[in-house]
C-alpha cells in the first residue's frame, strides 16, 4: 500500500472525535446518524478524497446519489477509509430514468455494485416525477421489493409533496422512513415537515445552507457574531434543533470540521424562532410538483 495511503489510514482508524453525532430512530427501527456529509455536486475526480476527509473529521454517514455520478468513489473511500462497513451509514438514490418497477430493481443492484457493498442503508426515491407517465407508486412497490431483499436497510423519498407522501400511504403498506426535502431558512417547508412528523418520517433537509444564499443575511451573521459562530455554523444548528438530519458538502478541510462542529453549543429558543421566521418560501432548486427531468 501506498505510504500516504496507509497513514490516512492510520489516522482514520485513530481517530477519536470528542464530538457524538445524535443518532435518528427511523420507522422501522434503523438508526441514523443526523448529521452526515453530502456528496452532491462534487466531481467523481474528487469525491474519494473528499469523503477520505470527511472520514477523518468524524463523519459515519455519507450521503450520495446515482445521479450524482459519484457512487463507486464513495464506495473506493469506504473500502480505503479501513472502517468496519457496519461504521458507516451510506445513502444513495433512485436515478429519474429508472422508475419503471423492473428497472428499479436492476438500478439498485446497480449502486451496489457501485458502492462495493451487499446492502445500502438507506435507498430513495430521487425525485417523484408526477408530469411523466411512469406512476411513482409503481416504483416505491419496486423500494418495498428491494427493501423486502434485503438491499437496503430503510427507504424512503426525496422530494414528495404530501400529496405524493398520501398516495403512498393510501395504496402500499410501507410508509417511507425519510423523506430528503429542500429544508432552509429561507424554505422552512412547514406542510410537508408537519406531515412527516405525524406520520413517524424522518425529515432530511438538502440545500441546508440555501446554496450559500444565507451567509449573508443580517440576523444569521448577529447570532453568529454572539455566539462566536460561523454563519453556517448556526444555521446548521437550527436544523439540528429543529429534528432535520442534515448533511453539509465541501470539498475543504476547514469548512468540512467546522460543519462537523455542532454539538457544543446551542440556540435559544428565541434565535430558533427568529431563524425560522426568515422562511421566503424560496426554493434553490426545482418545484417537486413540476419537476421532471431525466437525464
Amino acid at each position: 500500500m501506498d505510504p500516504a495511503l496507509t497513514s490516512a489510514v492510520a489516522t482514520i482508524k485513530e481517530h477519536l472525535t470528542m464530538t457524538t453525532v445524535p443518532q435518528i430512530t427511523l420507522n422501522n427501527g434503523v438508526t441514523i446518524p443526523q448529521l452526515g456529509y453530502g456528496t452532491f455536486q462534487i466531481t467523481p475526480e474528487t469525491t474519494k478524497d473528499a469523503v477520505l476527509e470527511a472520514f477523518e473529521v468524524g463523519y459515519r454517514h455519507i450521503d450520495t446519489a446515482q445521479m450524482y455520478g459519484n457512487e463507486a468513489e464513495v464506495g473506493q473511500a469506504l473500502k480505503e477509509s479501513g472502517l468496519a462497513r457496519d461504521e458507516v451509514f451510506i445513502t444513495s438514490k433512485l436515478n429519474n430514468s429508472f422508475h419503471k418497477f423492473d428497472d428499479a430493481l436492476e438500478a439498485a443492484d446497480g449502486s451496489l455494485r457501485a458502492l462495493g457493498v451487499e446492502q445500502m442503508d438507506l435507498f430513495l426515491i430521487h425525485w417523484p416525477l408526477p408530469t411523466i407517465g411512469v406512476d411513482y407508486v409503481e416504483t416505491w412497490k419496486a423500494m418495498i421489493e428491494i427493501y423486502k431483499a434485503g438491499k437496503a436497510r430503510a427507504i424512503g423519498v426525496s422530494n414528495f409533496q404530501v400529496s405524493h407522501l398520501q398516495r403512498l400511504m393510501d395504496e402500499t403498506d410501507t410508509a417511507p422512513a425519510v423523506n430528503q426535502i429542500e429544508i432552509h431558512p429561507y424554505l422552512t417547508n412547514e406542510e410537508v415537515r408537519a406531515f412527516d412528523a405525524k406520520h413517524n418520517i424522518a425529515t432530511e433537509a438538502w440545500s441546508p445552507i440555501a446554496q450559500g444564499e444565507v451567509l449573508d443575511d443580517p440576523l444569521l451573521k448577529e447570532i453568529a457574531e454572539r455566539l462566536d459562530r460561523t454563519v453556517a455554523q448556526v444555521t446548521l444548528r437550527w436544523h439540528i434543533q429543529q429534528g432535520h438530519i442534515v448533511f453539509p458538502k465541501s470539498v475543504t478541510r476547514s469548512r468540512i470540521e467546522e460543519n462537523f462542529n455542532l454539538f457544543d453549543f446551542e440556540l435559544g429558543a428565541e434565535d430558533v424562532a427568529a431563524i425560522s421566521g426568515l422562511n421566503k418560501d424560496e426554493r434553490t432548486g426545482p418545484d417537486p410538483d413540476s419537476f421532471d427531468h431525466i437525464p
